[in-house]
């Protein structure tokens, strides 16, 4: 006989995301871009055909009904634009595999070409974390997600790119490293003080 002095169970109220969104969702990855760190996730139902890509939280296709459970989506990612396809294959059976191509490369060869072509600083100023990236073959910089105003300027040993962030002098050092190997060797400096690089 049930107890009439017990408190009644409570009821957990719904979570904010569906339950066929979690059994879908089948990739996620983490892209570094001079404007900020993406996040890009895939829901396939495979048995539903529904597709789904969200950048960043934010929807950027839906297709519900696909017929056809391998291919190919495409869409464009970060301030730039890039272009991303996300690939679908079978492997086996009804398992799957998902990869991420940016600008027609794999994403470990899209990272790999990367770290060659940027450099990455994170610092913290003021109480806020910022993300510092210099773009090596435009000499474009980016501070958490925007494109700085940069004023080049010829040096003994090289060249400064300045710049500021809020109050505060920033420039990109860029001196020959003597060796044909390294290249160019950029060193951030924000108030005098250098800022060791971040392996991205």
């Amino acid at each position: 006989m049930p107890r009439s002095d017990l408190p009644a169970p409570r009821l957990q109220s719904s979570p904010p995301y569906s339950l066929e969104k979690m059994t879908d969702l089948v990739a996620v990855w983490d892209v570094a871009l001079s404007d900020g760190v993406h996040k890009i996730e895939f829901e396939h139902g495979t048995t539903s055909g529904k597709r789904v890509v969200y950048v960043d939280g934010k929807e950027e296709i839906r297709k519900e009904w696909m017929f056809k459970l391998v291919g190919k989506e495409t869409f464009c990612v970060g301030a730039a634009k890039m272009k991303a396809t996300i690939n679908i294959d079978a492997v086996s059976g009804f398992a799957y595999e998902y990869t991420l191509e940016i600008n027609g490369k794999s994403l470990k060869k899209y990272m790999e070409n990367r770290s060659k072509t940027t450099n990455t600083w994170v610092l913290h100023l003021d109480g806020e974390d910022f993300r510092v990236v210099l773009e090596k073959d435009t000499m474009d910089v980016w501070c958490n997600g925007k494109k700085m105003e940069t004023a080049g300027e010829f040096v003994d040993d090289g060249t400064e790119t300045h710049f500021s962030i809020g109050n505060h002098d920033c420039y990109i050092k860029a001196v020959s490293s003597g060796k044909r190997k390294e290249g160019i060797i950029h060193t951030l400096i924000v108030d005098n003080r250098e800022i060791p690089e971040i392996p991205e």
